[in-house]
């Protein structure tokens, strides 16, 4: 296996929030090789996770930063209302003990200023906490 100075994969791919939930989907590495991931069931890529390919190669998944909106409250009681209000409209929503963040919508931010959240800009990589059912948590590739 090619592995940089601290035995990491030498190859890369970057993927954005919507990119890194996928079952099957053609990607192209940092190197430029194209590969297809082809698994049973579609599973959430974490940042740092690692795909071994056919050849036995590894390329490992990179969280692409995007644009994501960072809620914050005056109070715990406005921050849990603001949680409850993005959960109920099945948002996928990063969860944080001061902050929540979920993809830039210009339409949900509105709403969280007008419930008394505060909202910063941020370019990041997104990671919202995987659903109930999502074999998100504890999974293995």
């Amino acid at each position: 296996m090619a592995a940089d100075i601290d035995g990491r994969p030498a190859e890369q791919v970057t993927l954005d929030f919507h990119h890194r939930h996928r079952r099957r989907m053609t990607m192209t590495s940092s190197q430029g090789r194209e590969f297809l991931l082809d698994l049973e069931e579609a599973v959430a890529l974490r940042d740092g996770d690692v795909l071994i390919l056919d050849d036995d190669s590894r390329v490992e998944v990179i969280a692409k930063a995007e644009a994501v909106a960072e809620i914050t409250a005056a109070d715990e009681q406005t921050l849990m209302r603001l949680a409850w209000h993005l959960g109920n409209r099945h948002l996928p929503t990063e969860i944080h003990a001061h902050c929540l963040r979920i993809l830039n919508d210009h339409v949900i931010v509105e709403m969280v200023l007008g419930l008394g959240g505060q909202v910063a800009q941020k370019q990041m990589p997104f990671h919202p906490e995987g659903g109930a059912y999502d074999a998100a948590h504890g999974h293995d590739h």
